[in-house]
């Protein structure tokens, strides 16, 4: 089976790398998931197209970007007659399931489609006693969500076909808003005060009018639902921040404290049944998050703390332990790269390309080195206004081009259109563009001339 792994694609939902020990977090430890990343591959640019939850899960399955692949926005539900990494597995001779957080749609053409087996949450999902549709059957569950999902899992993978290669998605809900812990996390942190970013108290200026005006702050805009309780009287205006923060953070960190736990149990059942070897195992979040940082909660950004993905994978047969991996990677490549692992051929209207050579140490040449990002949802949710961009290892050029486009769910409210740039190896927070300033402006000519090469290499002409 050496040459035909199993894989084993674990992915949460808002699950940022800066909250995870195996990317230095300062606020938290991830013992399973750093099992991973120590016993294989940390990623460290690896990036989303589209900082959003089902925009970016439908680039996974598909490898196409969201212009291609239908599904722009949260309003889109994805066309599940096209082309998915799931049915080319099957097809290939792979026993695929999924189970957990879906959120491309339900019922007919919206349904996943390419697995043997599927049980996935309706939309959102609840975090305690959650509905579930079963093969397209709703029932109801009881427990905490992210258990279920891997209670679900590790049946399956007991009772599989051990003569067949498998893949397995597991999707956790957590710990998307509104962070909902279980009984045995509930009292984590409870004692200690999380440290702040040091971005905490961001003043948005020296950039673009999109940041100032986004209602993703966690002093103004977060609610009684994702707070869970009135604050204290009395408190001054930074006390009442921190209040709030320390209310947030402890419950986004105690619902992934439950993820790193039930990642184990999975850790655990392949070295049981002697599987590790032959078993690629991947842990991601569909996108990152804002942890306070900026003085936000959410993503949709370009920014770092948004755009980046945790990607850590394990596969003793050909992947160093402890391995780091500075070269860029996009969803948009991880169906070509589950695809290379299993030994078939990439269909030629993927856009993205396999990365398993770069997780050997193995860089091709001609390797990206630029990436294109596109957030289509103007002014929806949070106020985030639409734009495009380009990141390379060292700069970020960022275009809000202030239109809705007509995109499903958007605000037709146009906005000045407006430009950043972004030193990152001098202002790696992104605090002060320097589109503006003289001294960049050949940088600035080559990222538009890049931005332009992009886009016209994936397609988009909107």
């Amino acid at each position: 089976m050496a040459d035909r792994p199993n894989i084993v694609f674990i992915m949460s939902d808002d699950h940022a790398a800066h909250a995870m020990s195996c990317y230095g977090s300062r606020i938290n430890q991830t013992p399973q998931i750093d099992r991973i990343a120590a016993g294989g591959a940390r990623l460290d640019n690896c990036f989303c197209a589209n900082a959003i939850c089902a925009p970016s899960r439908a680039t996974i399955l598909t490898g196409l970007h969201s212009h291609l692949n239908g599904v722009l926005t949260l309003a889109d539900d994805i066309d599940n007659r096209q082309e998915n990494v799931a049915k080319l597995l099957r097809h290939g001779g792979y026993q695929t399931a999924i189970f957990g957080k879906w959120h491309l749609g339900h019922g007919g053409i919206h349904d996943p489609s390419g697995f043997d087996s599927w049980c996935v949450l309706p939309g959102q999902g609840d975090y305690h006693d959650p509905d579930f549709y079963d093969m397209g059957e709703l029932v109801s569950l009881s427990g905490y969500v992210t258990d279920i999902i891997t209670d679900r899992s590790l049946a399956w993978l007991r009772g599989r076909d051990r003569e067949r290669p498998f893949m397995l998605m597991v999707h956790h809900k957590a710990p998307h808003r509104p962070w909902i812990p279980d009984d045995k996390h509930a009292a984590m942190y409870e004692d200690e005060d999380i440290p702040q970013p040091p971005t905490f108290d961001d003043d948005y200026r020296n950039r673009a009018a999109a940041a100032a005006n986004a209602k993703m702050r966690i002093d103004r805009d977060m609610t009684h639902v994702d707070l869970k309780a009135d604050p204290p009287a009395g408190l001054s205006a930074a006390e009442r921040k921190n209040w709030n923060y320390q209310r947030y953070i402890k419950d986004y960190l105690r619902c992934v404290a439950s993820v790193d736990d039930n990642i184990g149990r999975l850790l655990d059942y392949l070295d049981e049944e002697g599987l590790t070897d032959d078993t690629v195992v991947i842990y991601t979040s569909d996108q990152g998050f804002f942890l306070g940082d900026h003085g936000w909660y959410d993503k949709r950004f370009m920014y770092e703390e948004s755009l980046r993905m945790p990607f850590v994978v394990r596969y003793p047969r050909e992947i160093a332990a402890g391995s780091v991996v500075e070269a860029m990677a996009t969803n948009v490549d991880f169906a070509p790269t589950f695809l290379d692992y299993a030994a078939i051929p990439v269909p030629s209207q993927m856009q993205g390309r396999s990365f398993r050579s770069v997780t050997r140490g193995d860089v091709p040449g001609d390797w990206q080195t630029s990436i294109y990002y596109r957030y289509w949802m103007h002014l929806t949710h949070h106020g985030v206004a639409a734009h495009y961009g380009v990141r390379t290892h060292r700069h970020k050029l960022i275009y809000y081009y202030g239109e809705a486009l007509g995109t499903t769910g958007s605000i037709d409210e146009p906005r000045n259109p407006e430009w950043e740039l972004f030193d990152l190896d001098a202002d790696p927070m992104e605090l002060h563009s320097v589109y503006d300033d003289p001294a960049y402006q050949q940088v600035v000519a080559e990222l538009k001339t890049e931005l332009t090469r992009l886009r016209e290499q994936v397609g988009d002409d909107r």
